[in-house]
């Protein structure tokens, strides 16, 4: 397993490369729920990639890869039976949009958080994805520069060790 340290002051750190790194509006928590804004503190293996293939080639990586549709979704309703999981758009539940017209998802590595068993509530739809201009802080996720992003999936990374303040 290749980790990579996230720290709470906003640096993930990948051998003796650093990246600037976005991180939930909450900081970082050990105690995550669902809405508090925050990136779960931890060690939170890659589980695989999803990118817009209308808009890059396959990336490099060391975890399985596949595209997105227009109709994929993200359930973070925690009363579905459906929560934090990839559903297919419409869907009766609160659901994220993964074919997002600003870029924050053209790719995107789906964190192995609250989903070995699920629990309502706990927080859904972490993510390591693109980061937003000035590297705005997200809503739970990881986010980094898309190159800086291609560059840790290439570098093999498979899991991210998320370290609590």
């Amino acid at each position: 397993m290749t980790e990579a340290l996230v720290t709470p002051d906003g640096r993930l750190v990948l051998g003796r490369e650093v990246f600037r790194a976005a991180l939930g509006r909450g900081g970082i928590r050990a105690d995550k729920h669902e809405g508090d804004g925050a990136t779960p503190a931890g060690l939170l293996p890659l589980r695989r990639v999803l990118y817009r293939a209308d808009r890059m080639a396959i990336p490099r990586a060391a975890v399985p890869r596949e595209p997105i549709a227009d109709t994929d979704g993200w359930c973070d309703d925690p009363g579905h039976t459906d929560y934090n999981r990839m559903v297919r758009l419409p869907h009766p539940a609160r659901c994220e949009e993964l074919w997002r017209r600003d870029g924050l998802y053209d790719l995107v590595a789906v964190l192995g958080w609250n989903d070995a068993p699920v629990e309502r509530g706990r927080g859904s739809a972490i993510f390591l994805h693109v980061a937003g201009a000035g590297h705005a802080p997200t809503e739970g996720c990881v986010a980094l520069t898309l190159p800086d992003l291609l560059a840790v999936l290439a570098a093999g990374v498979t899991a991210l060790r998320i370290a609590a303040p």
